[in-house]
């Protein structure tokens, strides 16, 4: 909201800069968007008086000017204009000055000539109107001289433009601003003038009747009359304000609702008294798929939510929105009606935006105004009219008003606050800060009484009260504390923590981290190959998305995946290796709850990659957290994925994801040629099972002993079902296992395989003997050839 400085001082003394005052405010809590000063860009521009005036001994078309610019010399200047004469007061930039488009003045030399500066057009100044000027700007003759143009020609006004919150409705206005002015200055302010007198001795209420059918909506409403209506142009003095603030002036009668809007933040009508034939002004809703053209000509289709304003059975307005195009204040108008009412901010809010109409009234009505101030403007508008003989004001007042809105009453105490915002402030400065804001208080030892008037609707409970105490007190006089409570401490939880260790994983393994939508298509599940039947299909929808394809959340994570896997291979990357960790979304079966959100790590490679790639950097993840107990089992059934080439990981208690290759026609549906594979993780199990405790013991002390064993299987025989014998049997003699040899070929019969591990013994308290060994290693074979047929080459 722009509030001319200009403006501000009918209410307020202010006796600091516009720069100032807008630090100030902002330390109080009203945030400043800008300081907007007309004018800053002319700068070291006077007035002086031409004493003389010389033809250029060698150019026609130029003179030579001594002007008295008021500092004991005469100055010097060449210029080409023509239309001054001697003893002409004109604005002059002296050496160094600058013009508004960047112009800079110097000192120069015209035609061998010193001239000492330039004397200025209005065009020159950034002022000339639409009309074009020729020739030197011609002050008055009784401009001072000397004195800087910007202060001669009212160019120094200075506009601050506020960025006001919703909760302060009460500082949509210029007394608004000149209210929390005073409390931060610590001096006070003055309301408008309100007084008028009734010159028309009619009485409104004998000719008009106002019906209200929806209270909800419609809290209160006023009107009154005024008669011998004289439209004309308004004075010079409520343009500039107008302007100043951002309003076109259009006619008295117009400016004046206007001008009381942006002065008290309460938004006004004024109907041709003609358009309300029937002499009834009805509030109620519109009627669905009714037709209404508004003041700007533009015909609306309204439904029956919008609040209209009637002559009996014909719309004349939509209610804090805008007028009709019919009821609007003519040249020939002689009589109107002012309306000042107040309507309920979410309706209009709603009305505004369903209409695609947001107006400066509506913008104000939306955020709900204090009922009370409903008179206060039509006074305030009533005075203007007989201020500038626009008219004559009607005796008597139509005022409906159901539930009169009350002041509140708080009670506070000042040890409290003082504990709350870790000062010292003592309860009669309290009070003295409490009182500039109109929060009048009394004091009943350590107890404010605070009666809270019913503008402040933003003014609920004891925190409230804190929060003002605090911002006339200053926020920047607040001294610092430090917390102590251990609950406080800052720093990353566990989950958090863990997940930097996944993700610095990840990376180390060469991957890079990918961010994407929660929102996907339903179409996604068929790109997947996910069964009809499946349970992911049941997602939750967006009940406003922003197209089919952002239309419902994700129940997998692995469409996302694939879309980034697509995009890189549309864009000819050779490889890809992504991470994600983000969110799912499972419905409830109890549709009244939340669903459930589960974190997920999502996995996706393609280019000079494998199965057992992606499955060493799960391993990589696994070993990282200390999850112990973990294996691999194949899976087969998992339509997304490739059936021969698919694993499912997990500890015998908890599932925690599946890896592989996703099926061809997974990748077809992408358009990628080649093979993707990708892994997806519970994370929030992963999390669970991890284990960070670092367990370090001594190197050992006696000899390990070595045994090579290669066995015939069948091969369809998995290595993990051989090492999961292998250690049962080697019990904790036993120290490592490693896999060296996986051999198929002519020396090996067809459906066989041949698997050589290198089995490690090793004992933490003697040397091993070779009887020791050999009888574990014996039964580690026997075992294998029991349960898997297995043959020592």
């Amino acid at each position: 909201m722009k509030v001319p400085v200009k403006w501000l001082k009918d209410y307020v003394n202010i006796d600091i800069s516009p720069k100032e005052l807008a630090d100030r405010l902002t330390l109080s809590g009203s945030k400043v968007e800008e300081v907007i000063t007309s004018g800053d860009e002319i700068q070291n521009v006077v007035t002086g008086k031409i004493l003389k005036i010389d033809r250029h001994p060698d150019a026609e078309k130029l003179v030579v000017c001594q002007l008295d610019i008021n500092t004991g010399e005469d100055l010097q200047i060449v210029t080409g204009a023509d239309n001054m004469k001697e003893g002409d007061i004109v604005p002059v930039a002296l050496h160094g000055s600058s013009l508004p488009n960047g112009l800079k003045i110097k000192k120069g030399k015209l035609r061998g000539i010193v001239s000492n500066g330039m004397m200025c057009s209005e065009e020159e100044l950034g002022i000339a109107g639409e009309e074009q000027v020729h020739g030197l700007m011609i002050l008055p003759n009784d401009t001072p001289i000397g004195k800087d143009i910007k202060e001669v020609l009212g160019l120094d006004n200075s506009v601050i433009d506020f960025e006001i919150t919703s909760n302060r409705p009460d500082c949509f206005s210029v007394v608004g601003i000149a209210r929390e002015t005073a409390a931060t200055l610590g001096v006070s302010y003055k309301l408008p003038n309100t007084s008028y007198n009734s010159e028309n001795k009619d009485n409104i209420a004998n000719s008009l009747k106002v019906e209200i059918k929806d209270t909800k909506l419609c809290r209160r409403y006023m009107a009154r009359g005024v008669k011998n209506i004289k439209i004309e142009s308004s004075p010079a003095w409520m343009q500039e304000r107008l302007m100043q603030a951002g309003v076109r002036p259009i006619n008295n009668i117009v400016d004046i609702t206007n001008f009381v809007m942006i002065e008290l933040g309460q938004p006004m009508h004024a109907f041709d008294r003609r358009e309300i034939s029937t002499s009834t002004i009805v509030v109620e809703r519109a009627k669905s798929g009714e037709k209404f053209t508004t003041l700007d000509g533009v015909e609306r289709t309204l439904n029956g939510e919008v609040l209209n304003i009637k002559n009996g059975d014909t719309t004349i307005g939509l209610a804090g929105i805008m007028g009709g195009l019919d009821s609007e204040v003519k040249e020939d108008t002689k009589e109107i009606v002012f309306e000042s009412a107040n309507f309920d901010g979410t309706n209009i809010r709603v009305s505004s935006k369903a209409l695609g109409l947001r107006t400066e009234a509506s913008s104000k009505f939306e955020k709900d105004l204090d009922s009370n101030l409903v008179q206060l403007a039509m006074d305030r508008a009533c005075s203007l009219i007989c201020e500038l003989g626009a008219g004559e004001v009607m005796e008597g007042t139509i005022d409906i008003y159901p539930e009169p809105v009350q002041a509140k009453s708080l009670v506070v105490s000042a040890n409290w606050m003082n504990r709350f915002l870790g000062t010292d402030i003592p309860a009669e400065k309290m009070k003295e800060y409490l009182d500039r804001l109109e929060l009048l208080t009394i004091i009943n030892d350590d107890i404010l009484e605070i009666n809270v008037p019913t503008f402040r609707s933003d003014v609920n409970i004891k925190e409230d009260v804190a929060e003002e105490v605090a911002r006339i007190f200053g926020y920047n006089n607040i001294p610092t504390t430090v917390m102590t409570s251990p609950s406080l401490n800052g720093g990353k939880n566990k989950k958090q923590k863990l997940e930097d260790k996944i993700i610095e994983t990840l990376i180390g393994c060469g991957l890079n981290q990918a961010i994407s939508y929660s929102f996907v298509s339903p179409k996604v599940f068929d790109k997947i190959l996910l069964p009809e039947t499946s349970n992911l299909r049941k997602a939750v929808e967006i009940k406003n998305p922003l197209g089919e394809d952002f239309s419902i959340m994700r129940t997998t994570s692995i469409p996302s995946m694939m879309e980034s896997l697509a995009r890189n291979y549309s864009r000819s990357n050779p490889e890809a290796a992504l991470f994600e960790i983000g969110k799912v979304y499972i419905p409830n079966d109890n549709s009244a709850k939340l669903p459930e959100e589960k974190n997920i790590l999502t996995i996706g490679m393609y280019g000079k990659v494998d199965y057992y790639n992606l499955k060493g950097i799960i391993e990589n993840i696994l070993d990282t957290l200390g999850v112990f107990g973990a294996g691999f089992q194949r899976e087969t059934e998992n339509p997304t994925f490739h059936p021969g080439k698919t694993a499912i990981v997990g500890t015998r208690k908890d599932y925690i994801g599946i890896l592989g290759e996703l099926h061809p026609d997974v990748n077809d549906n992408y358009g990628i040629d080649e093979s993707c594979y990708l892994a997806v993780i519970d994370l929030d199990v992963l999390i669970r099972l991890s284990n960070m405790d670092k367990k370090y013991k001594p190197l050992p002390k006696y000899p390990a002993v070595t045994r090579d064993m290669a066995i015939l299987v069948d091969d369809s025989i998995l290595v993990q079902q051989i090492e999961d014998i292998i250690r049962k049997q080697g019990s904790n003699m036993l120290e490592g296992i490693a896999l060296f040899d996986v051999y198929k070929g002519s020396q090996v019969p067809e459906g066989k395989k041949s698997v050589a591990y290198s089995l490690t013994y090793r004992l933490e308290n003697k040397t091993l003997t070779d009887a020791e060994v050999n009888k574990v290693h014996d039964k580690i074979l026997r075992s294998l050839e029991h349960q898997l047929g297995a043959q020592l080459r």
